[in-house]
């Protein structure tokens, strides 16, 4: 079945299987900050923000996002142009095997798009759906915090 959907900024127009999970289709589209952890929704390590909304890309299947706006962190800033939120997570040590960390920051975006001044509550529960193995989660709330305060200040773009 063909579908159009916007994948960081740029058209899609795409051939795709009825039951094949938007996980296959972002990595066959060469989307490598998409892993699959688990497969089964429980780990965060595919998660993209669909419409602006943290999904699950092994859950939800690539039809599904037919005229939709995906948003992978590939789209969000660049090695040599970082985001922001990027940014705060190397400045704050919060990444460290890099696994999860796409994941991360992919809900922590969704949670500053709509709340620039999150407590450290908010944010724990924001990330709460997702697994980290190294970091224990307090140098990534710190990150998502500085995060925060950036954009405040005005240094979001």
């Amino acid at each position: 079945m063909k579908i159009t959907f916007n994948l960081n900024g740029g058209p899609q127009y795409l051939d795709v299987e009825p039951g094949e999970p938007l996980l296959s289709l972002l990595r066959q589209l060469g989307m490598k900050s998409v892993k699959e952890g688990c497969g089964t929704g429980d780990c965060g390590a595919c998660t993209v923000l669909v419409d602006g909304r943290a999904v699950r890309s092994c859950l939800m299947l690539a039809p599904q996002i037919q005229g939709k706006k995906v948003l992978t962190l590939e789209g969000l800033g660049t090695v040599d142009d970082p985001h922001p939120l990027q940014k705060a997570f190397l400045d704050s040590g919060a990444v460290q095997c890099g696994f999860c960390t796409p994941g991360m920051v992919l809900v922590a975006y969704e949670l500053l798009l709509g709340n620039d001044n999150p407590s450290r509550d908010e944010v724990a529960e924001a990330i709460s759906g997702n697994l980290c193995r190294c970091t224990g989660y307090v140098k990534i709330v710190d990150a998502v915090l500085l995060a925060a305060q950036w954009k405040r200040e005005g240094r979001w773009r």
